[in-house]
């Protein structure tokens, strides 16, 4: 009996870090959902629900007798054959071929020279590049609008003086690489940002090495911050097929400077808006952003599948 009764508080003892540990994992288990909530709500509301609604709204037709009428995918094939769409889409394709690879390779070399640490007050320089990224897409369109004016801008106003013809920035042909360099302009500080992050993370015990076995600063870059900056690149090029076909503000503001150039359907983004905002056609404008939205995935798995062929050995 007096061994029963010691044993009992012991057995007490044991058992209560047990209760307790397992009232912080039952806890813990409950608290994750409750942290999570927040986000899922939002994403529910905010994205989930508009992009259901949408989807919604494209298999529906706006007509003058009987009002809103069920058409399926009726919306969808007259898409595909829009020449309005196609043309849009393949010139902000040509948009991207152009300017992402000069603004990557910019945004690249500056993130190296940043790295080297031969660069004097890297500090300022590297808040120069990036400030361009801190100015609104609006500002910047209507700034560089002004700077390419053929009557009022600085540039044509220099070539009257020099008595040299004006440059046509705003012209057919220079239209699209002039939007090109404003986007350049914007968006180059950003990457440097990323890909410069991207090399502070590689130890230094690879470059004393590299060093100790005579490699100079091309070596280094070309052996082993290059490799290194491999997936960061993907990504920066991810970001850069998003951005290119969603293409919007920069060509929205330039056409009120020429319009005779720049009309409603000059980007697939613009066309959309177009068509919801001032043609009142939000079935097909819901349609246009669908399909738009397919071309941006198919886009990106694209980029997705060759750098991980490139990859494998």
């Amino acid at each position: 009996m007096a061994a029963t009764t010691a044993a009992s508080p012991k057995g007490r003892r044991r058992d209560g870090p047990t209760r307790l540990r397992a009232g912080g994992v039952r806890r813990q288990r409950s608290a994750g959902p409750l942290f999570v909530a927040p986000f899922l709500t939002l994403f529910l509301l905010l994205f989930l629900a508009p992009l259901g609604y949408a989807a919604y709204l494209s298999l529906f037709q706006e007509r003058l007798v009987g009002g809103t009428a069920f058409v399926g995918l009726d919306n969808y094939v007259q898409a595909l054959g829009d020449p309005l769409l196609i043309h849009g889409v393949g010139r902000v394709a040509l948009f991207f071929v152009i300017q992402v690879p000069v603004m990557l390779l910019l945004a690249l070399l500056f993130a190296l020279a940043l790295d080297s640490g031969l660069l004097r007050l890297a500090r300022v320089i590297r808040l120069g590049i990036f400030v361009p990224y801190a100015v609104p897409s609006v500002v910047a369109a209507l700034m560089w609008g002004y700077l390419y004016g053929p009557d009022f801008g600085p540039f044509a106003q220099l070539s009257r003086k020099l008595d040299l013809p004006a440059p046509h920035f705003l012209s057919d042909g220079w239209m699209l690489g002039s939007l090109a360099n404003i986007v350049t302009w914007e968006f180059v500080g950003y990457n440097m940002i990323i890909l410069y992050a991207a090399l502070r993370t590689i130890p230094q015990e690879l470059y004393e090495a590299a060093s100790t076995d005579g490699a100079g600063a091309w070596r280094i870059a070309w052996s082993i911050k290059l490799p290194a900056l491999r997936p960061t690149l993907v990504l920066t090029l991810l970001f850069s097929v998003i951005g290119s076909f969603q293409l919007f503000n920069e060509p929205n503001l330039l056409m009120r400077i020429a319009p005779d150039v720049i009309n409603s359907s000059y980007t697939a983004n613009l066309y959309a808006y177009s068509l919801a905002f001032t043609g009142q056609q939000v079935n097909y404008a819901a349609t246009v952003s669908f399909l738009l939205g397919l071309v941006i995935v198919i886009a990106s798995y694209a980029v997705l599948l060759t750098a991980n062929r490139r990859r494998t050995p």
